[in-house]
């Protein structure tokens, strides 16, 4: 179970290393322009898009970091857990704008951080 969470969890810290960082560097209309999948960003102002993008970063750096560095490992499934929130916000937003084919991927992304909360908080903790 716990090389199962170590890929889960370094597969959601890849993906939002590299989508958070894109948001960060990215103007809004360009974030926009990119395809339909992006097309949330509409609703939110660029400093929204902004701080969503570092509370990405934040977790991907805290789903690996903190137990790779053995400093606080119990970080990680707090880092799992706002992932939760982020991924929650982003079904709701899916639900809201009807795109409930793009909403597909944000509910597997999800699910994903439950696994590594229920995982590290249950049945394999750092401590």
């Amino acid at each position: 179970m716990n090389v199962a969470l170590w890929v889960v969890a370094g597969l959601l810290a890849a993906v939002y290393l590299v989508a958070g960082t894109g948001k960060l560097i990215m103007p809004k209309e360009r974030l926009v322009a990119i395809g339909a999948n992006a097309r949330w960003a509409e609703d939110f102002s660029p400093g929204a898009i902004k701080t969503i993008a570092a509370l990405e970063l934040l977790a991907a750096v805290g789903l690996i970091l903190p137990a790779v560095l053995d400093i606080a490992p119990v970080l990680v499934p707090f880092a799992a857990l706002g992932l939760v929130v982020l991924m929650a916000g982003a079904v709701i937003t899916r639900v809201r704008r009807h795109e409930l084919t793009f909403m597909a991927g944000d509910l597997v992304y999800l699910a994903l951080a439950v696994f590594v909360v229920w995982g590290r908080f249950g049945i394999e903790p750092f401590t």
